[in-house]
């Protein structure tokens, strides 16, 4: 039995506040998670904390992509920017450090 085009819509709506109530509760916790690492405190433009956040996100899906800090449709690699790991293993982007 097919569903009325109206009753799609309500569902569609619906799956979009879910999914802005999901994207919002992610970037809660990311961010809380950046500022207990220091990331507030570093001066740098977007795009190079994009690349940076890029290259963590490859390490932990246990790709080789490097970040460039720019959006790629399709599988989400990239390349670019360098950076490197702290005694404890966590990654560290040189660029745009003051």
């Amino acid at each position: 039995m097919k569903k009325p085009s109206s009753k799609i819509r309500e569902e569609i709506a619906r799956l979009q506040e879910q999914l802005k109530a999901a994207e919002t509760r992610e970037a809660e916790r990311i961010g809380r998670v950046a500022l207990r690492a220091g990331l507030g405190e570093i001066e740098s433009d977007e795009a190079e904390l994009q690349a940076a956040f890029e290259q963590v996100a490859q390490r932990f899906r246990g790709g080789k992509g490097v970040a460039t800090g720019k959006r790629s449709v399709g599988d989400g690699s990239s390349g670019g920017a360098s950076g490197t790991k702290d005694e404890n293993g966590a990654a560290q982007s040189s660029a745009g450090e003051a």
